[in-house]
């Protein structure tokens, strides 16, 4: 499937605006519609639901959701460039791709977003992970949005769902499992994209679950994650000395062993130890 809509292909639409991807702003532009389109499928039936999409580019991701079926997509942009190829896509569909110039880090989108939510975008790679952190962090659970799919690098994309026992698991795994449902959907070789970044990429679907996986106070459970992990090489006994006297009891009264190290403890153990410190 080389075309989606009426619209010109991506490297024309490319070419017409000049639009090279600039390396400052995290760029690489996936240029196959038949593989945006797919990905604009991974979160299900969007046709009840707003989209939140960040970093559009030229817009192939954002004529996969629309063409797709999505009920309304809100684009947000920092590249200017970007904005005349975003604008041939918005006339193509009246009504339903509103596009806002500026920086996702600094934009709430919740004004210009009806629920329900989904979030679809393939992040720029300078500012992915921060998102992400942002989007599990909400000061309420369940958040506005019922499921996020995200482009990543593949490194960060194993991250996400990796399990204990790995040098992957870390912060992000337990941040991600411990609210969401999380799964490595796609994987894209560097040539899917021009110019070719470094490295492969993957498309994470996380999927929200109505209240944590295990109880424990959000701040606190953050908080001993990473001392945990800062340390990661040291034992939980001296990795955590800081966060109470009596860490070993603490430890023990969950069934971790002193000696384990970060990397080693599930994600219910470190849930459990977090609510010794909230009792």
């Amino acid at each position: 499937m080389s075309q989606i809509d009426n619209l010109p292909p991506l490297r024309e639409v490319i070419a017409t605006h000049q639009l090279s991807a600039k390396k400052a702003l995290g760029q690489n532009f996936l240029l196959d519609l038949n593989l945006t389109a797919r990905i604009a499928r991974i979160p299900g039936d969007l046709s009840q639901m707003d989209v939140l999409e960040v970093g559009p580019g030229p817009g192939g991701l954002t004529r996969g959701l629309l063409s797709g079926g999505a009920r309304r997509v809100l684009a947000i942009e920092k590249d200017a460039r970007c904005l005349p190829a975003l604008a041939e896509i918005a006339d193509a569909y009246p009504g339903r791709l509103e596009v806002i110039e500026g920086d996702a880090l600094q934009i709430d989108p919740l004004a210009h977003l009806e629920p329900p939510i989904a979030i679809c975008a393939n992040l720029p790679y300078n500012v992915g992970t921060e998102l992400l952190t942002r989007w599990l962090t909400p000061p309420e659970w369940p958040p506005v949005w019922s499921s996020l799919t995200l482009m990543f690098q593949k490194e960060v994309a194993e991250r996400i769902v990796a399990q204990p026992g790995g040098k992957a698991y870390g912060r992000l795994a337990i941040l991600s499992q411990w609210r969401t449902d999380a799964r490595i959907a796609l994987t894209l070789p560097p040539g899917a994209f021009t110019p070719p970044p470094k490295v492969s990429s993957a498309v994470v679907h996380l999927t929200a679950l109505p209240a944590p996986r295990y109880p424990a106070n959000p701040k606190t459970l953050e908080r001993i994650v990473a001392m945990a992990f800062n340390q990661r090489r040291k034992m939980l006994r001296a990795a955590l000395k800081g966060a109470a006297p009596d860490i070993e009891d603490r430890l023990r009264s969950v069934g971790i062993p002193p000696t384990e190290r970060a990397e080693q403890v599930s994600l219910e153990a470190f849930c459990a130890l977090a609510r010794t410190f909230d009792r």
